[in-house]
Order: structure tokens, then C-alpha cells, then sequence
């Protein structure tokens, strides 16, 4: 298990996924336990990419409960629909919101976010949690981010 991080620090946003994803599944390779998984995952993208806040939320009792994550802290219970993190769960897709402002139901956990993508973590079939990234910049996010952070949340075993 490789615990130590070799940080890109290319401009190119895809380059970085690339040299990360491997030592993602490093990072989980061997490792049952969940919330570990979630933690490392969420610390890595966090130092790779400095974001403003990285972390899970998991489906409990017919809400979203705040799971490992880095950054200031953060809404405790999101319901079902509500917010970026409720809407993704409920729609099951991953939601790209250039302008936090601008998204209807917005819940600000900070008023330093800007923008933000939320993918949805799948369990046969199910969304069981999600991954919620926030950033300090507007239009932070687009369909690489999309398309990276959705591989690296299919390499998490529920």
C-alpha cells in the first residue's frame, strides 16, 4: 500500500488525473474498510488539486450523512433533492454547477464556495453516497473533471 503521494504539477488537468489514479488504486489496493477508502481518496484529491473542499456524503436512513472528508466543515444531513448533493443523488447523475449562486435549492455549507461537481457512488445499482468537490473559483469544473472523478469513484468497493 503506497501512503506518500507523487503531486502533478502540470497545468494540464488531465495529465494530473493520469499520474493520480494509479496511486489512488495503490491507496485502496488491499483495503476493505470503507471509510478508510473514502478518507484516502478524498486527502488525495485534496493535495492534488487544492480544492476548497473534497468529501463523501452516504445514504442513511433516507438521507445524505457527512462522511470523511478535508476541508472547513460541512452540512452534517442533506435530504433527498436538496442542494447540488441532494439533487445528484436523486437524478443519479453527476451534476457540474459552474455558479453555485445560480443553482436552484443551493445549500451553503460556506459562502467561499463557487462551484461545484457531485458524482454519485453506485452499489448495485443503488446510489449509496456521493463524492461532493468544492471550489473557492467559479467554472472550477467540466466534463474532464466529470470524466476522471467518475473512474476514480467506480475504483471504491461498497
Amino acid at each position: 500500500m503506497a501512503e506518500d503521494l507523487t503531486i502533478t504539477t502540470s497545468v494540464n488537468k488531465t495529465e494530473q488525473y493520469i499520474s493520480l489514479i494509479p496511486q489512488i488504486e495503490a491507496l485502496l489496493f488491499g483495503e476493505p474498510d470503507l471509510v478508510a477508502n473514502l478518507a484516502n481518496v478524498a486527502a488525495a484529491l485534496k493535495e492534488q488539486f487544492r480544492w476548497f473542499w473534497v468529501g463523501f456524503y452516504l445514504v442513511k436512513n433516507n438521507e445524505l450523512v457527512l462522511g470523511p472528508f478535508q476541508g472547513p466543515v460541512a452540512c452534517t444531513r442533506i435530504g433527498l433533492g436538496k442542494g447540488v448533493c441532494g439533487a445528484a443523488w436523486q437524478r443519479a447523475q453527476t451534476l457540474v454547477v459552474p455558479d453555485v449562486e445560480e443553482f436552484p435549492g443551493h445549500i451553503a455549507c460556506s459562502s467561499l464556495s463557487r462551484s461545484e461537481i457531485v458524482l454519485p457512488l453506485f452499489h448495485d445499482g443503488e446510489v449509496v453516497g456521493v463524492l461532493d468537490v468544492d471550489s473557492s473559483e467559479l467554472a472550477e469544473f467540466d466534463e474532464v473533471d466529470a470524466k476522471y472523478l467518475g473512474e476514480i469513484v467506480k475504483l471504491i468497493k461498497f
